[in-house]
């Protein structure tokens, strides 16, 4: 467990064995598979901490959490995030697997419009790595493969934006499930 002076919030790492029973009150989660990008993990716990989301990083990470980017863009709502680092996919896969979530892997390789799924609040939304997405491991473990669509010839929308697109139509529908 890391702890940040004068801070409420906590940062937990689980190592070789199977995490303990987390109760996690928020409607669903985000996981971010081996973030590169320290202001961008920022930025995307400030909206987990905003929309009441619980937040999931898959390490190895290409930063140190106590970067200063890191700090700079998410530190000041870390006491307000409900933040789980994972170790490796491995113990991720292990830990969720225990839980029964629904992973649903956010990628410009998907044929399914973010859109069109109906999403559940038992759901993680999961997103790669910013330099080069996730492994084919990941890939076959996604219960569903979701798009953004973008315009043509043009590469992927920012990590960041991409995961507060998704989380706003997941909150969207699980609030109104009528609504798609």
């Amino acid at each position: 467990m890391h702890e940040f002076p004068g801070r409420r919030c906590f940062i937990e790492t689980f190592p070789a064995r199977i995490a303990p029973d987390i109760a996690l009150a928020q409607p669903m989660q985000i996981a971010l598979f081996q973030p590169d990008i320290a202001q961008n993990t920022g930025t995307i716990l400030r909206l987990c901490a905003c929309l009441g989301i619980a937040a999931h990083i898959i390490e190895p990470a290409g930063f140190p959490v106590s970067d200063r980017l890191f700090r700079r863009a998410g530190m000041d709502y870390l006491d307000h995030v409900s933040l789980i680092r994972h170790d490796s996919w491995a113990k991720f896969e292990d830990w969720r697997a225990a839980h029964g979530y629904r992973l649903l892997l956010f990628t410009t390789k998907a044929a399914t419009d973010y859109r069109d799924f109906r999403y559940q609040t038992s759901d993680i939304l999961l997103f790669g790595r910013e330099s080069a997405g996730v492994t084919d491991a990941v890939v076959e473990a996604a219960d569903a493969r979701l798009v953004i669509p973008i315009k043509a010839g043009l590469r992927s929308l920012n990590v960041a934006m991409t995961a507060a697109m998704a989380a706003g139509e997941a909150l969207r529908q699980i609030r109104n499930p009528q609504a798609r």
